[in-house]
């Protein structure tokens, strides 16, 4: 429900210049979703929509396209710091980290956007990595290792 009602955002905003979250409800009650004000906000900040001037001086949603910059040697650093081993089983990497670091490194791991990553979950000293297949778990495994050195 929350993937079809954000895709319906990114759809509305595209084709129509919305100004305001009220105006937003009123396009996704036409599509049937009815949602609250808070709901909006929440999709908003999750699908990182600004408020631009268009054309005629009228402010209107918009996706931020504006990608922050991210200090890759100071993460490549924590990343270096704080990992101890890397392992692979099956489709699957597990991460062992400095006692209280995985979410540090599990956010090194998630700015990368590595090609074959599924996803991960970082408790307190330990990331878990799904990815696609058993090959591709060989390959983020061997380079996740490599970031160590």
């Amino acid at each position: 429900m929350k993937g079809n009602r954000q895709s319906a955002i990114l759809e509305i905003i595209e084709n129509n210049n919305v100004e305001t979250q009220e105006e937003l409800a009123g396009h996704l009650l036409e599509r049937g979703f009815k949602v609250t004000q808070a709901t909006i906000s929440r999709d908003i900040k999750e699908l990182h929509l600004i408020k631009i001037q268009d054309e005629k001086g009228f402010y209107r949603y918009s996706v931020n396209e504006i990608v922050p910059v991210v200090n890759t040697e100071r993460l490549l650093r924590v990343f270096r710091e704080t990992v101890i081993n890397v392992q692979s089983a099956g489709n699957m990497i597990v991460v062992t980290t400095l006692s209280g670091s995985a979410n540090a490194a599990a956010e090194v791991l998630d700015n990368m956007n590595i090609d074959g990553v599924v996803g991960s979950l970082a408790g307190d000293n330990t990331i878990f990595i799904v990815v696609k297949d058993n090959a591709a778990a060989h390959t983020v495994a061997g380079r996740l290792r490599q970031m160590t050195k």
